[in-house]
């Protein structure tokens, strides 16, 4: 796997081939996801829109190099505004595409509002933490302990174990009950918002609070019996709707999302290691 040297430790990444004149998809993935975890759907989405991609693992997570910085309430602005700057300036990628997921479509929403990007895809976002976040990872807590999710995790993660004890440890710890980004966005790129309604990791309280929180273009799309992993239950759902989005005028954006949903009825089970 390719990697690059970073201030803080090597990254291992993929650039997909595409138009060089179009915006590039930079994806972002959750808080127990790295490069492998998003399975087939990067080169299934760069194909559709005919954008180069960039997928990477963060540090600590695949197999990047380890995370140098102690996990903070703040690791999500300390990627969005540190780590992704110096990765996008290296390989030369300008004004993105943001495809982020759970803690990175947050990182997402964060860049966006500090750099220039062409539109952000944020898949089951969190703006503020919930009861619905406690639930949701205490449940992953108990499906590590009893081995299902630690082997999920051991097939695409280096250090599966590091990787899961920093992401729960910081976003069950007293300090990250307050947390919240809603007061800090600015985005006006356009943004589509895509959470299940089955998301077990949030409610659809966090889709209303994108809404409120950017300034620029906006719609949302929520598979019905999905849970926190779209782009693996209904890839060919996502697909549609953010090609549909990227290609269409900001004001038929939405209609192009709602008749991508008319469209599909493809269910798989959720494939999904990272959150």
């Amino acid at each position: 796997m390719p990697v690059i040297t970073m201030r803080n430790g090597p990254l291992e990444h993929v650039v997909i081939d595409g138009d060089p004149d179009l915006s590039p998809l930079v994806f972002l993935h959750g808080g127990l996801g790295c490069l492998a975890a998003w399975g087939r759907f990067p080169a299934r989405l760069a194909a559709a829109t005919g954008r180069r991609a960039l997928v990477y693992s963060r540090h600590g997570h695949g197999g990047s190099g380890p995370d140098p910085l102690p996990r903070t309430v703040r690791y999500m602005h300390e990627h969005a505004h540190e780590v992704l700057p110096e990765l996008l300036d290296a390989l030369g990628m300008r004004r993105p595409v943001l495809v982020g997921h759970s803690d990175g479509a947050s990182m997402a929403l964060l860049h966006a509002s500090a750099h220039p990007v062409r539109a952000v895809v944020g898949m089951g976002p969190h703006l503020y933490f919930e009861e619905e976040n406690r639930r949701g990872i205490e449940s992953a807590r108990a499906s590590y302990a009893a081995g299902p999710l630690a082997r999920k995790l051991a097939m695409v993660h280096d250090d599966p174990r590091g990787v899961f004890d920093r992401w729960s440890g910081v976003w069950l710890s007293p300090a990250f009950r307050d947390w919240s980004i809603e007061g800090e966005l600015d985005v006006t790129a356009p943004v589509l918002a895509i959470q299940g309604d089955a998301d077990e990791y949030g409610t659809l309280a966090q889709v209303d609070a994108v809404e409120r929180a950017v300034d620029g273009p906006f719609v949302r799309l929520v598979p019905e019996g999905c849970d926190h992993y779209p782009h693996l239950v209904r890839p060919g759902l996502v697909v549609d709707a953010v090609r549909g989005f990227l290609a269409e005028p900001a004001t038929s954006a939405a209609h192009a999302a709602h008749a991508a949903h008319a469209a599909h009825t493809d269910r798989i089970p959720s494939a999904g290691a990272g959150r």
